[in-house]
């Protein structure tokens, strides 16, 4: 049996017949307890994709819904989802729904709408991604999770733990699925699917249904009803599209041009390295920036987006990877700094902007290079070929005049941080916190104001005293002895187990000398000839085994090895005067090698 394919406008105020006719929820059979937390929430009417699947989908039925992004795609199969669960709750690590979206975003976001719906029955919802620790995740798990939210890569890790079991699941849903198939995790998704229930209702939304998604439809979906939303003519022009020609260089001045113009803006770029360039250069610029990419830990991929999201950043660099997974109301305006090469990437970067029926501009950067791939660009997307010179009028004449800079709102702290989530991110690779050892606002090594070290809870504000802490003060410690009257420890000069330095001529400190220790085999002293071929060198008399090798101490004679200890008087040398300063290096003139040796075969080492 064929599929059966419904289609329906973008938006009801484009046809006046359908906005009419545009059911509430309760019409659509959605349960009066979730209707009355989508009123809370100032949800009053669905979207055309809510609509058409959410009948199929609460009576059980398998679904495979095409709209673009920003259509309300989330709020389609989470109400379905939701909706269809009653009973008991889940048991530990066996779900009844699972959720597979291709992004730790996606996921992070979807978590926190179903969360909203699924408060109306008290269902618990957990999100499942990679970039952060197992621990928090294992113990939602053991205590049982209703709706798992999950990247297929932790889900299979999780898996191959033993820390979660799909035996349980009810319902399916894939977010995203032709994005998934473009990040390589079809074969993953497949063998997820294959460890789930025969009897699932499986839900399958994406933007675009290729070859690939064809796949899934055939292979894991039973009579699926097919829902296609079309795009109006009206709807393709709330997002404007421009095709700036500019230089290489030019680029990032025009980028900045137009978050001031426009206001909260997205700007993607072709690599991680280049994001985080570009968002340090429009730093530079005055532009309030923060990059967003795939080797960023989660942490700090949350932060980047919630300080966009609260009006600490006027700019969101991000990459391709996360395009799908960044749902923000009120983007004004997109920037392609390196034009896409694949049509598909190029519609989900534009989606950030003009969600919902809102108006946003797009922005492509053009350079010389780029403008043959740009132009079968747009012939492929049937837009009109062609580049224009950069103008900010065209943007202030679609979106109107420039905003005011976003009020910052506080940051809300979230159960994460609670638990000590930065000490989790942190340990995921996180280094974006102050320097362990060091406190915010000080250098490294001081402590709070002043640069005043606490200690034992004694600061400038509190100086140490007696009664501050068990530990008395370093003038009260008199049961210490002074150095001068701890006779048990000789002083240095009466140390004489110890090698000294053998000093120079002009003052300084020699190095230390290598004599051998007794019983143990002296080095050769390199003087002695080659014997002839077959037979090994003479070894020097210095190097004979169980003898030591005496070498001049300081005040001791030069090349005899008389080898005088410590504080005894220095010998004479063979010519009855002290020996010189260049005849204790071993270097002297008319001073004679001991043993054969050449004149610095035995120069202290």
């Amino acid at each position: 049996m064929l599929p059966r394919i419904l289609k329906a406008p973008m938006s009801p105020s484009a046809s006046p017949s359908v906005a009419s006719l545009s059911p509430s929820f309760a019409d659509l059979g959605v349960p009066s307890d979730i209707v009355d937390v989508l009123d809370g929430s100032g949800i009053t009417s669905p979207f055309p994709i809510q609509a058409m699947t959410l009948p199929d989908a609460l009576a059980g039925r398998d679904v495979c819904g095409k709209a673009p992004t920003g259509s309300g795609k989330t709020l389609a199969f989470g109400i379905g989802a939701v909706a269809r669960l009653d009973g008991p709750p889940a048991q530990p690590k066996r779900p009844r729904v699972l959720v597979l979206t291709p992004t730790r975003e996606l996921a992070s976001q979807v978590a926190s709408e179903l969360q909203v719906l699924a408060s109306a029955r008290k269902l618990r919802v957990s999100c499942f991604y990679g970039g952060v620790g197992y621990g928090p995740q294992l113990k939602d798990l053991s205590r049982g999770v209703d709706v798992a939210v999950a990247c297929p890569g932790r889900l299979g890790d999780l898996i191959e733990r033993g820390s979660i079991r799909l035996d349980a699941v009810e319902v399916v849903v894939l977010d995203e699925a032709d994005r998934m198939a473009d990040m390589g995790f079809l074969p993953d998704v497949k063998r997820l699917l294959d460890k789930t229930p025969e009897g699932r209702q499986t839900l399958l939304f994406s933007a675009t249904l290729d070859g690939d998604i064809d796949v899934l439809v055939r292979r894991y979906q039973k009579d699926p009803a097919r829902h296609e939303l079309e795009v109006d003519e009206d709807d393709k022009g709330t997002a404007v599209h421009l095709f700036w020609r500019v230089s290489s260089g030019d680029r990032l001045e025009r980028t900045a041009e137009i978050v001031s113009a426009a206001g909260p803006t997205i700007v993607f770029t072709r690599t991680k390295h280049g994001a985080d360039r570009v968002a340090r250069q429009l730093e530079q610029q005055g532009i309030r920036a923060v990059a967003i990419h795939g080797d960023r830990s989660q942490k700090q991929r949350e932060r980047a987006l919630d300080a966009f999201v609260r009006g600490a950043a006027d700019a969101l660099v991000a990459t391709d990877v996360a395009a799908r997974g960044i749902h923000v109301d009120g983007v004004r305006a997109v920037v392609h700094f390196d034009p896409p090469a694949d049509p598909k990437d190029f519609v989900h970067r534009s989606g950030r902007t003009a969600r919902a029926g809102a108006t946003g501009v797009v922005v492509t950067l053009v350079t010389a290079d780029k403008t043959g791939a740009v132009k079968r660009l747009q012939r492929d997307l049937f837009m009109p070929v062609g580049t224009v010179e950069p103008s900010t009028k065209s943007i202030i004449d679609v979106l109107g005049p420039t905003p005011p800079r976003r009020t910052v709102t506080p940051r809300v702290e979230s159960d994460d941080d609670r638990r000590g989530g930065g000490h989790r991110g942190r340990r995921d690779g996180d280094r974006s916190g102050p320097p362990r050892g060091r406190r915010p606002g000080g250098p490294r090594g001081a402590g709070d104001a002043g640069g005043v070290k606490r200690r034992n809870g004694v600061g400038p504000n509190k100086p140490r005293s007696a009664e501050s802490s068990d530990r008395p003060v370093r003038s009260d410690r008199d049961d210490r002895p002074v150095r001068s009257e701890r006779g048990d420890r000789p002083v240095r000069s009466d140390r004489d187990d110890r090698p000294t330095r053998s000093g120079g001529s002009d003052g300084r400190p020699g190095k230390r000398s290598t004599t051998s220790q007794p019983g143990k085999p002296g080095k050769f002293s390199g003087s002695a000839k080659p014997g002839k071929p077959g037979k090994p060198g003479a070894p020097s008399k210095a190097s004979r085994p169980g003898k030591p090798f005496k070498s001049s101490k300081p005040g001791g004679p030069s090349g005899s090895g008389g080898g005088a200890r410590p504080g005894a008087p220095a010998k004479k040398g063979r010519s009855g005067a002290p020996s010189s300063p260049s005849a204790r290096r071993g270097g002297g003139a008319g001073s004679r090698p001991s043993n054969g040796s050449s004149s610095g075969g035995h120069r202290s080492r």
